[in-house]
């Protein structure tokens, strides 16, 4: 145990010092303190940034009680922060309904502040009917966002700030920070040249904007997976090829999906890609590529190392499926996610949320939410300036 927090805390002392933005806040909720007497629930990626988040928010007074996402979690950092005396659940190795029985017990603590990431707490706060002790929360991801304004929409009594709705997080994070990650994880991981390889990016959001930029910038050849026809059209102009992933199957030698929904890569596109495909996800939740279909068709599958699998098709074809369909910028081998600079960003965007939450919540109406505008120009001057530039 002491092995593992004296590697997450040499880690998140590099991580902490480079994390400019969140150290200015740090102090000056030291001194404001405006969590005090606040419990807050979080269920977001555990790894070394996250610590640094954790930590300013402990700054200002907040008792944490909270838990990984599936199959992200660094087990050093648990312990860590577990050793900062935070309650934290989880382990890298947890089932999703490990995930699920970690979640519940983060609710069982009874926070009445949410930091949420895909709104595993807001619907499990739903479906227990305890919305009424909860003064607000956050909620970090475009999954996390689409459920609340679908599956849980008029459902949810307290407001929730949705992080990426903001601009800045858009640009900052989702396009550069996200394209950077992914490029970054899917050379380490495989060891491949993206120089000539034929790319298919099934979604052209944000996130799916910047990675199809960065594998251009690199040489990759790449094609754009989009249904939206206006996403569509931007993606054609961008100079893309655009087409459906049924369509672009038998072309791409590398499928990576960055939507935010389900089972955008079907068996239907699986069958017709050529031999030896790769498929990876970048999105939130492990459920855009259709790995139980995937998984009820194969012939036989064999891991190739703990990221890597080999999946044989009844066509006598095969593909390999990378981190099992979960997020393998945060889930592969030996991963580091987004940039420490954009993290930097996205998380000042949390805790500011999380002081508005905690000092204002009359301002705010329940449900989701966009970022309010002062906070988003506010981070957004810090922002300019941080990086030596002028409004």
């Amino acid at each position: 145990m002491t092995e593992l927090i004296d590697s997450a805390a040499a880690r998140v002392e590099w991580i902490r010092s480079r994390m400019r933005l969140l150290a200015a806040v740090r102090e000056q909720f030291a001194a404001t303190r405006p969590f005090e007497g606040h419990r807050i629930g979080m269920s977001l990626h555990i790894e070394p940034k996250t610590a640094v988040l954790l930590e300013t928010l402990a700054a200002g007074g907040a008792e944490i009680v909270g838990t990984g996402n599936h199959g992200s979690t660094q087990d050093d950092v648990v312990a860590y922060l577990r050793h900062q005396g935070m309650a934290l659940f989880g382990r890298r190795d947890d089932t999703l309904d490990d995930h699920h029985a970690n979640v519940a017990a983060v609710l069982d603590a009874t926070p009445d502040i949410l930091l949420d990431n895909g709104a595993d707490l807001a619907a499990g706060i739903v479906a227990r009917g305890a919305g009424a002790t909860l003064i607000g929360g956050t909620e970090e991801t475009t999954s996390g966002g689409d459920r609340l304004r679908s599956e849980l929409l008029g459902q949810v009594s307290f407001p929730v700030i949705v992080i990426n709705d903001s601009l800045l997080k858009q640009l900052g994070e989702n396009k550069h920070a996200v394209g950077q990650s992914v490029v970054e994880s899917f050379m380490r991981i495989t060891n491949l040249m993206i120089p000539g390889r034929r790319f298919v990016v099934v979604g052209y959001g944000w996130c799916g904007r910047g990675v199809a930029q960065y594998l251009r910038a690199l040489g990759g050849k790449v094609a754009v997976a989009e249904v939206d026809e206006l996403k569509a059209f931007e993606a054609a102009l961008d100079g893309f090829r655009v087409d459906t992933a049924d369509g672009l199957a038998d072309w791409g030698e590398v499928f990576i999906t960055a939507t935010g929904r389900p089972n955008v890569l079907t068996m239907s596109a699986i069958d017709r890609m050529t031999d030896g495909a790769i498929l990876a996800n970048c999105g939130h939740f492990p459920w855009e590529i259709d790995t139980a279909s995937l998984r009820t068709a194969a012939t036989a599958t064999r891991a190739i190392d703990d990221t890597i699998e080999r999946v044989e098709l009844p066509n006598g074809r095969h593909v390999i499926l990378i981190a099992g369909g979960r997020m393998f910028n945060l889930a592969g081998t030996a991963p580091k996610g987004n940039s420490l600079d954009s993290m930097d960003l996205g998380f000042l965007l949390q805790v500011l949320s999380l002081e508005r939450v905690a000092t204002r919540p009359a301002t705010l109406v329940a449900g989701a939410q966009n970022v309010p505008d002062d906070l988003e120009r506010e981070i957004a001057r810090r922002m300019v300036a941080s990086m030596g530039a002028k409004l």
